[in-house]
């Protein structure tokens, strides 16, 4: 990837181009916070951080709020809505499930481990799926994509997990970082996903960004 490359910093730059990314990666986790607000829109929030993080990777420029706006935009209202649906209701059988696994019936230690795990898994299929570049055509074929993926490279969801739970432990340190966290987490997410995907020229993404 051309970010990937040695870079020089210009006569009287400061920080170089990669704190340039590192900002962006915080301008767009506080967006991505905003967007959040009324929670059923969390999913797509996250989706058009990853979108625009990694149209910054490839591309090797500076992320514009209005490239942003567009992202989270891309998909239409209804799918919105459906993803945030769906989210929702898989985060509540899951609790709902562990409650009962933890109401002291038989088994219930087992059953718990296993709800974990499978809750884990999903977590990590469905921030894979928001790292997808097509997942505002739908987030079906984007999680069967992920599905796929995950099934081979358990190392990039091992890395997926290790980012997760690094976030909950700084949010648990300093609960401030959870307005700016979901830029960082994105950015890893898409790192990862990036890190299998043969190296192109930007030109080939800006036009795919363009006709989104």
């Amino acid at each position: 990837m051309s970010s990937l490359a040695p870079q020089r910093r210009e006569p009287g730059e400061l920080f170089g181009p990669r704190f340039t990314l590192f900002a962006d990666m915080l301008a767009v986790g506080l967006a991505a916070t905003v967007a959040s607000v009324p929670l059923i829109t969390a999913p797509t929030a996250f989706a058009a951080s990853c979108a625009v993080l990694r149209r910054s990777i490839r591309e090797d420029r500076p992320v514009t709020m209005g490239e942003y706006v567009g992202e989270f935009r891309a998909p239409g209202l209804r799918r919105v809505l459906l993803a945030g649906v769906a989210v929702f209701a898989a985060v509540t059988l899951v609790v709902l499930d562990l409650a009962l696994a933890g109401a002291g019936l038989p088994g219930a230690r087992p059953m718990s481990w296993a709800l974990i795990a499978v809750a884990v898994a999903g977590l990590v299929v469905a921030l894979r799926a928001a790292a997808d570049p097509e997942v505002a055509r739908g987030w079906r074929p984007a999680l069967n994509r992920a599905a796929t993926r995950s099934a081979a490279d358990p190392m990039g969801c091992a890395l997926i997990v290790t980012a997760a739970g690094l976030c909950v432990a700084f949010v648990w340190m300093l609960p401030l970082l959870a307005l700016l966290l979901p830029g960082p987490l994105a950015f890893a997410i898409t790192a990862v996903e990036l890190r299998s995907e043969p190296a192109h020229d930007g030109g080939d993404d800006a036009g795919v960004g363009s006709g989104g």
